[in-house]
């Protein structure tokens, strides 16, 4: 036997004494004067950030010692890590793949990544079928054009694991949180996903910052005023959600995650219900005015119908005429569509089409069953609409409709009318729906109707007024939903007080179709 203080004997010890140094310094980041930095702009560092959005000390991480060395002789005396750290770790018990940015490192800048780092965390999560989370704090991009002297040379722009990025949104749910300056690349991996947020003040999201953007403006441009979550949560809603911080930004994340599965191949996840199915409103009955100009709060129905407190809205600030978010129906995760009277009075705007899409895509790729309340006056109309396309929009939401193969179920709450009503759901396959007495449909509604049927008789009467409403009374007496309900064209009206139940009972058997669908859809995910 040797020496017991041989070498030999300590095995390795050395070895991993090297590599807990190396760790070790890789956890200092950009160093003290940039973490400070951070900290003052009102941002957490990378590791804070994975700390607080994971359960306590679930994180695992991977390439931990990736980075630049210097060393003096054979002896390692720094090491400048990559700015890149992912992991896996839990969310409500769940693992998850995780991967973030650390903007105290060359501002988050991909030519500081080592660059199989940020591929690898994707690759992970779509083989390993886990959610992937991205934390995005930098340009994500090729760097700055200071690079460009050290590199020599010029090349030509290629987008890194575009091909894995493509899969995943049809694979496994995909998060991303812009908590920073977020530009070029970094702004698109934002976007590549199923559900964004991004903190208000602390957070901006351009395709190029004030720097470049400023010469063709020709005057100065703040970075809020640019790429603020004002911005991009409304208009086409390039972000679906804003937070106050980002420790609720983080919150918005996990609330998404359990709603979702872990991928394609497995079913949402059930929480044991608490809500009774059998729950009614008596507020259901008084909730929709009988005067049919008014509106009505519908996300008062949804908390009245759904399990209670279970509502997670998606994309609140943009496409106003639509409500689009996720729920529980007796602890099963659904969709939820419902249409806001109180924006352009439910129209279809190209902005709502846009959103329905997106969502109805996502809903059908996770076998999320779809529940749709129903109030549409038709596409929006005027100079306006027409010049957004709304129409070109609409044609892709009616689309969605159709290519979607989850189990779909309609309430009819007011308005069905033209086109864009009859997209309420798939006429070709159980076209499930049951309405409100409040409700009213046909090819238009019947006061802009009365006025393009019959104009020049309206316009030749000596009273034009008085004949129009004349002829809106006659017809109004023949618009009534049980005169409809008499030949079947609508199958149910029901008790608004029954519409819980009947949607609790809808969803058990909605769960019991969903195991033959499982896997991927034949047509992918679309950002």
């Amino acid at each position: 036997m040797g020496n017991s203080n041989d070498d030999s004997e300590k095995g390795w010890l050395s070895d991993v004494k090297e590599l807990q140094l190396r760790k070790s310094l890789a956890t200092q980041m950009g160093g003290p004067e940039n973490l400070a930095r951070h900290h003052t702009a009102g941002r957490l560092s990378v590791r804070e950030r994975i700390d607080k959005l994971l359960d306590q000390d679930s994180f695992h991480e991977t390439g931990a010692i990736t980075g630049v060395p210097t060393y003096e002789g054979d002896r390692l005396v720094k090491l400048f890590p990559s700015n890149f750290v992912m992991g896996t770790g839990r969310i409500d018990h769940r693992r998850v793949v995780v991967g973030g940015d650390d903007f105290t490192i060359r501002g988050g800048a991909a030519d500081a990544a080592i660059g199989r780092k940020a591929p690898y965390a994707e690759r992970m999560a779509l083989e390993l079928r886990m959610p992937m989370i991205r934390l995005v704090d930098g340009t994500g991009g090729g760097g700055s054009v200071k690079s460009l002297e050290t590199m020599d040379r010029t090349y030509v722009p290629a987008n890194p694991a575009m091909e894995i990025m493509q899969e995943l949104l049809s694979t496994v749910p995909v998060v991303s949180a812009a908590l920073g300056s977020v530009a070029g690349l970094g702004a698109a991996r934002v976007v590549f996903s199923h559900f964004s947020v991004m903190p208000k003040k602390t957070a901006q999201l351009f395709v190029a910052g004030p720097p470049v953007v400023e010469p063709a403006l020709g005057r100065k441009v703040s970075k809020e005023e640019l790429g603020g979550s004002d911005v991009h949560t409304g208009g086409f809603g390039a972000v679906d959600n804003d937070a106050a911080s980002e420790e609720e930004a983080f919150e918005q994340i996990r609330r998404f995650l359990s709603f979702m599965p872990n991928s394609v191949y497995e079913l949402p996840p059930f929480k044991e219900a608490v809500d009774p199915g059998n729950r009614r409103e008596e507020e259901l009955l008084c909730i929709i005015p009988k005067n049919k100009r008014l509106p009505y709060p519908v996300r008062r129905i949804l908390d009245l119908v759904l399990d209670k407190n279970s509502f997670f809205e998606i994309g609140k600030k943009h496409g106003r005429s639509v409500v689009t978010g996720l729920a529980r129906l007796s602890g099963r995760p659904v969709g939820v569509m419902a249409s806001d009277p109180k924006f352009f009075a439910g129209a279809i705007t190209a902005q709502a089409a846009d959103k329905m899409v997106r969502f109805i895509d996502m809903c059908d790729t996770f076998h999320l069953p779809m529940v749709s309340f129903v109030d549409i006056p038709g596409f929006m109309i005027g100079i306006e609409a027409e010049k957004q396309g709304t129409i070109r929009f609409g044609a892709r939401f009616i689309f969605a409709v159709y290519q979607a193969t989850i189990p779909w179920c309609s309430i009819i709450l007011r308005k069905v009318f033209g086109v864009a009503g009859a997209a309420h759901g798939n006429h070709s396959r159980l076209n499930l729906r049951y309405a409100w007495p409040s409700g009213e449909w046909g090819s238009l509604p019947i006061e802009g109707g009365v006025q393009a049927a019959y104009r020049r008789q309206i316009e030749a009467a000596e009273d034009p007024q008085a004949l129009r409403k004349e002829i809106e009374g006659r017809l109004s007496k023949v618009i009534s939903p049980f005169r409809t309900a008499e030949i079947f064209g609508v199958e149910e009206i029901i008790d608004p007080r029954d519409t819980r139940p009947l949607l609790c009972e809808w969803v058990e058997t909605a769960y019991r179709l969903l195991p033959s669908e499982l896997g991927p859809k034949k047509r992918g995910m679309r950002p």
